[in-house]
Order: structure tokens, then C-alpha cells, then sequence
């Protein structure tokens, strides 16, 4: 099941983090999608820079 977490604050650019097997992604709502991670603390800050 796909766990989802909400970063930054911009509407163009709505980031979350989405559970892929043991692998998490950051995706945005533009479009990009990060690297896949083991560590959702990664991925969560791939969000993060993406977005701000």
C-alpha cells in the first residue's frame, strides 16, 4: 500500500513521497520525480530541495 507524505507550500509544486516496495520516490504535481530511496528521509528531502 502506498504511503503518502505532503511537502511544501507552493501549488505549482505539491511533492509527496509514495512507498514503491522497499524503494520510497518523491513525485511533484509538475511532473519531476526524484531517485528512488531506501531511506524516506532521502526521499522526503529530495522533496523538500525540489520544492523550494
Amino acid at each position: 500500500m502506498a504511503h503518502q507524505d505532503e511537502t511544501g507550500s507552493s501549488p505549482q509544486h505539491r511533492t509527496t513521497t509514495v512507498e514503491q516496495g522497499r524503494f520510497c520516490v518523491a513525485r511533484c504535481t509538475c511532473g519531476w520525480r526524484g531517485p528512488a530511496r531506501r531511506a524516506r528521509s532521502l526521499a522526503r528531502a529530495d522533496a523538500e530541495g525540489h520544492g523550494g
